[in-house]
């Protein structure tokens, strides 16, 4: 079944062609009709089952339907996550949905001060995604009022409950209306997430979607063991000896992102970087000359995982393995689309084998390890003369390099 099937605002319609979404996911296809007609939703969802999709596009749709102007602090739509990182992900995938809407989506969560957060809550929210803890310290402080809350969603509730945030949780939920609708969106239906569903659904419509973690079998996958420290010498290597004309590469954080980017600026290397510290505007120029060819490397974060659509690409590399093994799936599933072949690697560290070991359990399969000379882990006396014997080939001290980069830059002009 197909997006455009679901007659939905040409706004959000065309922010779904933008993404490169066409066929809805099982989850999307159960969910997203009884969403729109206001059911209340208890979804037994995996992530990599396109669920964000899911409970935003009715959110969208309905704020969509019924504008209006926001009263100071007011919020209408609210989605309760775990973790900072996971809000920060909804945030960027929702706000790519949002994109040609122009509703006010902000998100909140530890970390940063809620001084700097009050003001942003001020102006109110169409939609509000948060963390339970530090939403609570806003509503006790009169920051946020969810006195007229449309929506509510809950995702990873099973998560949010194992994090000890029940309490928490069910203190957001007494700030809202009765009158609201409610989803709630679990990896594992346990006794404590159905208690929390009789407690705060209304005749719900139960869903269960099955994973989707098939990757075309058109990908090779390989690993490269490596120490963190030597991840940026490696990647020059093969850039080089591969002779490589495209690459995407994923880092876990925006920290690592950046780095990756000093290095490849200091060899020369042609790349762009796309993460949630750039401007929409940016990520979007960044991707498009990456499509055309112009830049060799794309560097990103989880940021770019999902719903990029990249004609032709090959390879995919996972310069830190993910956080979560589903997240491997939705990264390396740019490379081998429409038939065509594709390779994924991905350098692993010492420290990143337990998540190596997630992944192949989940995806069925063991990756080929690539032991490449040189590069050995596990002698760190034998690598510490390995790379005072070769030299090192790029500078640690980065404000040098960083001046070193501007001369070249310099010389260009």
């Amino acid at each position: 079944m197909k997006f455009t099937a679901l007659d939905l605002n040409p706004a959000i319609q065309q922010a779904l062609d933008d993404s490169g979404y066409t066929d809805m996911t099982p989850i999307q296809k159960q969910a997203i009709v009884p969403a729109r007609r206001g059911k209340d939703l208890l979804a037994n969802a995996q992530t990599g089952t396109g669920k964000t999709a899911a409970f935003a596009l009715p959110i969208l749709q309905k704020l969509s339907d019924s504008p209006r102007a926001l009263a100071e602090t007011e919020v209408r739509a609210l989605i309760l996550t775990p973790t900072r990182e996971l809000a920060q992900q909804l945030a960027e995938t929702i706000g790519r949905y949002n994109q040609h809407l122009g509703l006010r989506i902000l998100s909140v969560y530890g970390g940063t001060t809620l001084e700097t957060q009050k003001k942003k809550l001020r102006q109110g929210a169409d939609i509000l995604i948060a963390t339970p803890g530090r939403l609570l310290e806003h509503i006790v402080a009169c920051n946020v009022s969810l006195g007229h809350t449309e929506f509510v969603v809950l995702d990873e509730a099973d998560r949010m409950l194992d994090m000890g945030f029940l309490s928490d949780v069910s203190k957001v939920l007494d700030s809202t209306p009765k009158s609201r609708q409610t989803m709630l969106f679990s990896a594992t239906l346990s006794e404590a997430v159905h208690k929390l569903s009789n407690k705060i659904l209304t005749r719900p419509e139960k869903i269960k979607a099955a994973r989707q973690n098939s990757i075309a079998d058109t990908i090779e996958h390989v690993v490269y063991p490596v120490e963190e420290q030597r991840k940026a010498d490696l990647f020059a290597e093969l850039l080089e000896e591969e002779n490589w004309f495209q690459v995407l590469v994923f880092t876990s954080t925006k920290a690592q992102a950046n780095e990756l980017m000093l290095d490849l600026k200091y060899d020369g290397i042609e790349a762009v970087i796309c993460h949630g510290d750039k401007s929409q505007g940016a990520r979007r120029r960044a991707v498009a000359d990456f499509k055309a060819g112009k830049i060799q490397v794309l560097v990103a974060t989880e940021v770019a995982a999902r719903g990029l659509d990249i004609q032709g690409l090959e390879h995919v590399v996972n310069y830190n393995l993910p956080y979560l093994a589903e997240d491997y799936v939705h990264r390396v599933g740019r490379a081998g689309r429409a038939g065509m072949q594709g390779k994924a690697i991905s350098f692993v560290s010492r420290e990143e084998e337990q998540a190596l070991t997630s992944i192949e359990r989940l995806i069925g399969t063991p990756i080929r390890r690539i032991f490449r000379r040189g590069y050995e882990v596990g002698d760190r006396d034998g690598l510490r003369k390995r790379i005072h014997k070769k030299g090192p080939k790029r500078h640690k001290n980065k404000a040098t390099r960083t001046q070193i980069i501007g001369k070249k830059a310099a010389k260009k002009k």
